[in-house]
């Protein structure tokens, strides 16, 4: 294997320093040969080891490193950024909602407030406990707040990188539904290399298996119902409104991985769709 700059033959080891992981790394990646040749031995000939068994020895050590590299490299990319923020805003609002629950059951019995939810935990946050109990409530509403806070400032976060990261996506399906989209997928690129059927089911994976299993009716729609143009269209052509936005959307995601250029026209070509889709019947 060679990187381009040694000779054929010279190997990835080729002018490397022993201990130089970087190097060995990135000259593994980027190299390549026109046929096999006995790696170990030109290894040893060439000094970068003494032995073979220690040639494999830094070979491990630097194709482990590489993918360490490559896989905290891609963990900082923008869609995985997405993907953490969009799955802790989830976790913050189930988190607050379910403590909020707690919350109203147990100072249900002892505080006077009409009030629930958020709205409770508020003003229950500010108030000045009498006692081991109340204190303990009052930290708990200070907690539930504290979430929700933290949920808004998240979903703030994906509303402004959502854009950046997926400008097209974002644009038809709104920040937020984008990053549900890539967080879904896994990804951009997986979002991209996907059909538009499957992007329309996205979200509603248990209803398809359910279906699969000839227990349930086949999914219309997964997490892009929540859209304004599936949810806002009559139930009768709500199957032609998600192909239609599930269309659009594969076809953004992917011009968003391959090339980041804003199109706006997908958007037009998917508005004038949705108005005759609407027509239809009426």
């Amino acid at each position: 294997m060679t990187d381009g700059t040694t000779p054929e033959g010279a190997g990835w080891f080729a002018d490397l320093a022993p201990d130089d992981l970087d190097g060995a790394s990135a000259a593994i990646d980027a190299g390549s040969a026109a046929q096999p040749h006995d790696w170990p031995r030109l290894a040893v000939e060439a000094g970068y080891v003494d032995t073979v068994e220690e040639y494999y020895e830094r070979l491990h050590a630097a194709t482990i490193h590489a993918a360490r590299t490559e896989a905290r490299r891609r963990s900082l990319a923008g869609d995985q950024q997405l993907i953490h923020a969009i799955r802790a805003v989830d976790d913050c609002a189930r988190t607050a909602n379910e403590l909020s629950e707690r919350l109203a059951e147990w100072a249900g019995g002892r505080f006077d407030l009409d009030a629930s939810g958020l709205e409770l935990a508020r003003q229950l946050a500010f108030r000045e406990p009498a006692g081991s109990a109340e204190a303990r409530i009052v930290s708990l509403a200070d907690r539930v707040v504290d979430l929700a806070d933290e949920r808004d400032a998240l979903r703030e976060y994906v509303e402004r990188e959502a854009p950046r990261v997926a400008p097209n996506l974002a644009a038809i399906a709104g920040p937020v539904l984008a990053a549900r989209l890539i967080a879904l997928a896994g990804g951009l690129e997986p979002l991209a290399k996907k059909p538009s059927g499957t992007v329309q089911v996205l979200g509603a994976e248990d209803a398809l298996f359910a279906h699969l299993r000839g227990r349930a009716p086949s999914p219309k729609h997964g997490v892009i119902f929540t859209h304004e143009y599936v949810r806002g269209t009559a139930a009768d052509r709500r199957g032609s409104a998600a192909r239609a936005l599930a269309g659009k959307l594969a076809i953004a995601a992917r011009v968003d991985h391959y090339s980041g250029e804003r199109k706006p026209e997908i958007e037009a070509e998917l508005e004038a769709r949705m108005l005759r889709i609407r027509e239809r019947g009426s």
